[in-house]
């Protein structure tokens, strides 16, 4: 499936010379050039490099419109050094990205939630923070927003713009190797996570940092973690784990929100809910009211690979209702990605199985996340 897919993807780069068949639909006619554009201000890229130079394929994608980046401290397979060594370090490396940005506009992402989940940390030169279980625990205003100045603080002097946090998934089962056993939640108390997510995001808001409140719609009740298998979750999903998320989105608190793949039967029996328009269109932006980007998680994870080619689940994705695909490059490193993922989504508008409406509506709501 991923090979057919390629294929046509790379052929859409070269308009057909023979006149359509009088069965066949007609194509829409688009600037090709300012669509790859707005496709590629769509999607976030992690590459490998403490440092980068003009000929790099990172910095290439940049010029010519690649939306963000997702930095990483190590390598997820041999733990070797990725993005980040020392502060002067991914420092001077955030900077050559931006610079490298038409208009200044880079998504420089990052996950830092405190904790055992912090890309900068003692290792690499930045302080030590709490996790959020830890600060759910103490459930102290004043002592959630000390922590999330420290993890603002860490941000703003590199110069990141979107966090992948806070973690907002109740933690309704303490051995979830995803989110419980590595300290990931503030709490199994709904009040409690609401409260503790709002004194984070009005900090980073403060500090001008975006937020992406996650895993929506609702990892805590998992028992294993979607980087490396599919997970499903429909026997122990409840709907009070969307409460979070509802409240915080009512309340005007959600910048953006971070899909998982993870399978809900009840929500959609087939697909995952990053890739379901059930969840993503008719729960996420028709029941709870959210109109603001809506994130992928990682869209080379284990549970997307092992069912979907990467075309595929594009496809699927952004028919779904994603806004900001982010390809992590780590369990599969492709320096070729964003050439591919640009010509796959070309070939959907050309055929007629996206329209440019839809990229230019995630456009819009992207863009709400830029600097």
């Amino acid at each position: 499936m991923v090979a057919g897919l390629a294929g046509c993807g790379t052929n859409a780069q070269t308009p057909p010379q023979q006149p359509a068949s009088p069965s066949a639909a007609p194509s829409p006619t688009f600037d090709e050039a300012a669509l790859r554009r707005k496709i590629a201000s769509l999607l976030v890229v992690g590459f490998r490099g403490q440092t980068v130079s003009s000929n790099d394929w990172i910095v290439q994608a940049i010029q010519n419109g690649l939306g963000g980046v997702i930095l990483f401290d190590k390598e997820i397979e041999t733990n070797a050094p990725r993005n980040i060594t020392s502060p002067a370090q991914v420092t001077a490396l955030v900077k050559s990205l931006k610079d490298a940005s038409p208009g200044g506009k880079l998504i420089v992402s990052i996950d830092q939630e405190g904790g055992q989940v912090a890309r900068l940390n003692p290792s690499n030169g930045f302080p030590a923070t709490k996790s959020e279980q830890e600060i759910g625990a103490q459930n102290s205003p004043a002592a959630t927003r000390a922590w999330a100045q420290q993890i603002v603080d860490s941000l703003n002097s590199i110069g990141a713009n979107l966090n992948y946090a806070p973690v907002v998934d109740l933690n309704t089962n303490p051995n979830n190797p995803a989110i419980g056993q590595l300290q990931r939640s503030f709490s199994a108390n709904v009040n409690v996570v609401v409260s503790n997510a709002t004194e984070e995001i009005q900090v980073h808001r403060a500090g001008k940092v975006k937020t992406s409140i996650k895993h929506f719609p609702g990892f805590g009740t998992a028992t294993g973690n979607t980087d490396f298998d599919v997970v499903d979750v429909s026997a122990t999903w409840t709907p009070t784990q969307l409460e979070p998320f509802q409240q915080l989105i009512r309340n005007g608190m959600a910048d953006s929100v971070l899909v998982a793949h993870l399978l809900i039967r009840q929500l959609d029996p087939n697909l995952p809910a990053s890739l379901s328009p059930a969840v993503v269109t008719n729960l996420l932006r028709g029941q709870l009211g959210f109109q603001g980007p809506a994130v992928s998680d990682d869209m080379q994870a284990a549970a997307i690979t092992r069912r979907y080619g990467l075309n595929e689940a594009v496809e699927l994705g952004l028919k779904a209702g994603l806004d900001l695909l982010v390809f992590a490059n780590q369990q599969t490193y492709d320096p070729n990605v964003v050439d591919e993922t640009l010509d796959n989504v070309v070939n959907l508008v050309r055929t007629g199985r996206l329209t440019e409406a839809q990229i230019d509506q995630a456009v819009a709501r992207v863009d709400t996340l830029r600097p």
